[in-house]
C-alpha cells in the first residue's frame, strides 16, 4: 500500500517507495506549483495516465548524466558539425510538450496528457521548466523539456521526428548546462538511448546526496534565450 495525499499532506521518506513497480512513492495531492517544486527537490516526479489519481515515484536505481560524462558517438559528432538544423531554448515550449505528447509506435496513449501540460506551463511560466528545440526549415524537427532548479535539470521527455534530432537536443542542452556549472542531470529511468550518451544509474541514496546540495534554492527563474543560438555548435 502507498499513501494517499491529501491538498497539505507531505511526501512519505523516499525509503517508503515500493520495490515493485520501482520508486511508487504515494498517490493523491495536486499539480500546484508549490507541490511540483517541493517533490522536484526532493527527487520526486509525478507520472500518471489521464483520469487516474496522481502517482509519484522516486525510481532506485536513479538514471542520471553527470555532465562531463555526455558521450558522442563518431556519427551524432558528424551530424552536430552540419549547418542543416538551428537550435533554440524556449522559443515554442508548448510545442515541445505537444511533440512529446504525441502517440510512440506501439503505445495507444500518453502520460502527457491536458493536466500535466497546464502544470508544466506553469512551470514555464515561471522560467523554471524549459525546452530545447531543433528546427529545419523552420519546422520543429525535435526537442526535450524538463525542470530547472539550482544546478540541475531534471528532464522529462525528449522526441525526433528525424534522425538524432532529440539527441542533437540533448547535447546542446548538455554543453550549455556544463557552462553554467550544473552539476546534474536527471533522467529518470534507464532507456537505451540515454546510456548511449552517457547516462548511468545510480543508488537512490548517492542521487539524494547529489540534490541535497546542488538544489541549494529556487532559482527566481528567466526564459533561456540566447542571441544568435542557431549558429552556436557545441565545442565537440
Amino acid at each position: 500500500m502507498i499513501p494517499w495525499l491529501n491538498y497539505n499532506t507531505p511526501f512519505p521518506s523516499l525509503e517508503e517507495a515500493l520495490v515493485e513497480p520501482s520508486g511508487l512513492l504515494a498517490a493523491g495531492g495536486d499539480l500546484s506549483l508549490q507541490r511540483l517544486i517541493t517533490a522536484y527537490r526532493a527527487g520526486i516526479f509525478p507520472w500518471f495516465n489521464e483520469g487516474e489519481p496522481i502517482l509519484w515515484w522516486s525510481p532506485d536505481p536513479r538514471m542520471v548524466l553527470f555532465p562531463a560524462e555526455l558521450k558522442i558517438s563518431r556519427s551524432l559528432r558528424k551530424t552536430l558539425k552540419k549547418d542543416q538544423y538551428a537550435i533554440y531554448f524556449d522559443r515554442d515550449f508548448s510545442q515541445v510538450m505537444q511533440a512529446c505528447a504525441a502517440p510512440r509506435n506501439g503505445q495507444s496513449g500518453t502520460w502527457i496528457h491536458p493536466e500535466m501540460i497546464a502544470a508544466y506551463t506553469q512551470l514555464h511560466q515561471m522560467g523554471l521548466a524549459h525546452s530545447v528545440e531543433v528546427w529545419i526549415d523552420n519546422a520543429l524537427v525535435g526537442g526535450l523539456y524538463g525542470v530547472a532548479l539550482g544546478k540541475v535539470f531534471f528532464g522529462e521527455s525528449m522526441f525526433s521526428t528525424v534522425t538524432d534530432a532529440s539527441k542533437i537536443a540533448f547535447v546542446h542542452l548538455v554543453k550549455h548546462l556544463q557552462d553554467w556549472n550544473y552539476g546534474l542531470i536527471d533522467c529518470q529511468i534507464k532507456t537505451a538511448h540515454l546510456a548511449s550518451l552517457g547516462a548511468r544509474e545510480i543508488p537512490r541514496t548517492e542521487f539524494s546526496q547529489q540534490l541535497s546540495y546542488l538544489v541549494t534554492h529556487i532559482d527566481k527563474g528567466s526564459k533561456w534565450e540566447f542571441a544568435n543560438v542557431s549558429n552556436e555548435k557545441p565545442d565537440i
